[in-house]
């Protein structure tokens, strides 16, 4: 047996003067409400409030983060509990967990081995790091534990200490789930929409007509034209507003934003419909629709997450089996400062407009992000997310950011997953990196002791409520 005993001085640094004030500065905010401004994880759950169905359920089928580095060993994903052609996985949920088992060390020195390492320890209560010895008996402890009402949904939000958590949702989303949470009186946390409007910016997809006519219904706006969508988009916004709502988000190629006409972007959306659109024209119609969302923040206020440079479903074949966000998003170059010209330009300093950038290509933190995040009030540097959320990338994206844009510039940690178990983890590692990189700051004298333990609290708390308007 190999015990599971994380470290309690995990990712502090390794000078013993650096590392007691790193300890003190985590021990300040380590138990300081958890605030969740974007991630997936979905509102009926809390709504519903039902046990979860089995530990792979919970803890690996949903999590692509898990299912792509087994994937990537060899393991297919319907193994993992992935549907495929829209037919259920067979695999049980004992013979999913066997697998993640069986290749436990294919996640060594990765953030999922830290994350499983902290949650199976300080939520579950394991004592012993997996294997395919103990496979079955872990999974027997999880299933007992799983079924307690000490793990039901909510009572894990409320032990998690999770004082905000956004959704992200399609502008079509009845938001039903929402409602049902703000009526119950038992339910006194917060859990907003966030309106994520990408599948009606690109008129070259399959099924762009089809949800078009869903959106018509559900905004009762007629979206056959081009300013009938502005309107039904809009019209969304404000129902997202009404329902807690204080955030987009949009994931786009690129972040090109030259606006169009109102008649020829009007003429390619017919041009859509008939069924004799251009790839330049699809191209063309998605850059203004990247324009056009961003004048609508900035006359609603809600506040623009903006992730481009991901080429989507990069495996055709696994995509068309398993659909999306099986793992096969991979990064791509990105840029910011030349394509965002046209929306900086119109709004950059319009004080209701607020961009927060998130990028999976470091090489943007310092040369074009921290820049336009220290000159335009309305810019916010994006922490570090999707293959970037790992505790080196964390301490590179601080030194990075800070020279240019300094900690308010900031958006405070995105923990960006469905894997509701792995929030408090997920939060503890960069509040483990922060405390690491202030302490270092204070020993090199570029910063004094009483502002490391004031920004280490306010980057938990009064940083990502403002920057995402959360009050």
């Amino acid at each position: 047996m190999t015990a599971l005993a994380p470290h309690p001085d995990r990712l502090f640094p390794a000078d013993p003067a650096e590392r007691d004030l790193a300890r003190r500065l985590h021990a300040s905010v380590a138990d300081a409400p958890i605030y969740s401004p974007h991630g997936h994880v979905p509102a009926a759950m809390l709504a519903d409030d039902q046990p979860f169905p089995d530990p792979a359920a919970l803890l690996i089928t949903p999590d692509h983060y898990v299912t792509r580095m087994l994937h990537a060993v060899g393991v297919p994903l319907d193994a993992l509990g992935v549907a495929r052609d829209g037919v259920p996985s067979p695999a049980s949920g004992r013979a999913i967990w066997r697998t993640l088992c069986e290749h436990w060390d294919a996640f060594l020195g990765t953030p999922v081995r830290f994350w499983f390492e902290s949650e199976f320890s300080e939520v579950f209560g394991l004592i012993e790091q997996p294997s395919a010895a103990n496979a079955d008996a872990l999974y027997d402890q999880l299933e007992a534990t799983l079924a307690s009402p000490e793990f039901r949904p909510r009572a894990l939000f409320d032990r998690f200490r999770i004082a905000v958590l956004a959704t992200t949702d399609d502008p079509a989303d009845d938001l039903e789930a929402h409602a049902r949470l703000a009526a119950d009186p038992t339910f006194t946390c917060r859990v907003v929409p966030t309106f994520r409007a990408d599948r009606y910016m690109h008129p070259d997809e399959p099924g762009w007509a089809g949800r078009l006519r869903t959106l018509a219904q559900r905004a009762d706006v007629d979206t056959s034209s081009y300013e009938g969508l502005l309107e039904a988009l809009r019209a969304r916004r404000a129902a997202f507003a009404a329902a807690g709502g204080t955030a987009t988000d949009t994931g786009v190629l690129d972040a090109g934003s030259e606006p169009l006409d109102s008649a020829e972007a009007s003429r390619i959306h017919r041009a859509a419909l008939d069924g004799s659109l251009t790839t330049a024209e699809a191209v063309a119609y998605r850059r203004n629709m990247l324009y056009r969302l961003a004048e609508m923040a900035a006359a609603d206020g809600l506040v623009m997450q903006l992730h481009p440079g991901v080429h989507r479903n990069h495996h055709r074949p696994t995509f068309e089996a398993y659909g999306p966000d099986t793992g096969h998003d991979l990064p791509a170059v990105g840029a910011f400062t030349e394509p965002l010209t046209p929306i900086l330009r119109d709004f950059g300093t319009n004080p209701t407009f607020r961009l927060v950038l998130f990028t999976v290509d470091e090489t943007t933190f310092s040369r074009e992000i921290a820049p336009l995040a220290g000159f335009y009030p309305s810019v916010y540097a994006g922490a570090p997310w999707w293959f970037l959320d790992t505790p080196a990338a964390i301490l590179r994206y601080r030194r990075a950011i800070t020279d240019s844009a300094g900690f308010t510039k900031t958006s405070g940690f995105i923990d960006d997953t469905r894997a509701f178990c792995s929030i408090p983890a997920r939060h503890d590692m960069s509040r483990r990196v922060d405390a690491s990189f202030l302490a270092s700051l204070v020993v090199t004298h570029q910063l004094a002791e009483e502002d490391a333990f004031a920004i280490a609290r306010r980057l938990v708390d009064d940083i990502p409520r403002g920057t995402f308007r959360l009050g």
